[in-house]
């Protein structure tokens, strides 16, 4: 949950110093970081998961940090847009809390397609999300 914060700080301080070209920069992060969720190797991911499986220490703070780096890449896209900050680590807590409520009582019984649907729903969403963020600036 800090990742999301720590990038709405530098994506609040970024947006300061370049004006009203954030908006469209936090369009196009949506739009790249979505694209990057679609063509993410799954296959690759799941033997760095595996083979981090029965370490600890470092590799596990790693594995971590490599995870949140989609949250770091939301929470600068949400500092550009100059959101609210209370708003936004509620809204994230109450999404992550919904998603992992769903996730740990459907993930044994719909399995590995369905992870890769959801991530693939995830990445079209945030593309969605950028598109109509670009669409908006484009006609104001």
């Amino acid at each position: 949950m800090s990742m999301p914060v720590v990038g709405l700080f530098l994506g609040r301080g970024l947006g300061s110093a370049i004006g009203s070209t954030a908006e469209y920069i936090a369009a196009v992060a949506l739009v790249l970081l979505g694209a990057y969720m679609l063509r993410e190797d799954e296959e690759a991911e799941g033997q760095k998961v595996a083979g981090l499986s029965g370490r600890t220490g470092l590799a596990l703070i790693g594995l971590g940090i490599s995870i949140s780096l989609d949250e770091l890449a939301m929470g600068f896209t949400i500092g550009l847009l100059h959101l609210s900050l209370v708003l936004a680590v509620i809204l994230i807590g109450v999404q992550a809390f919904v998603v992992a409520q769903v996730g740990l009582r459907l993930g044994s019984r719909l399995g590995e397609a369905a992870r890769e649907w959801a991530e693939r729903l995830a990445g079209l969403a945030l593309i969605g999300l950028g598109v109509l963020i670009l669409v908006e600036q484009l006609l104001a």
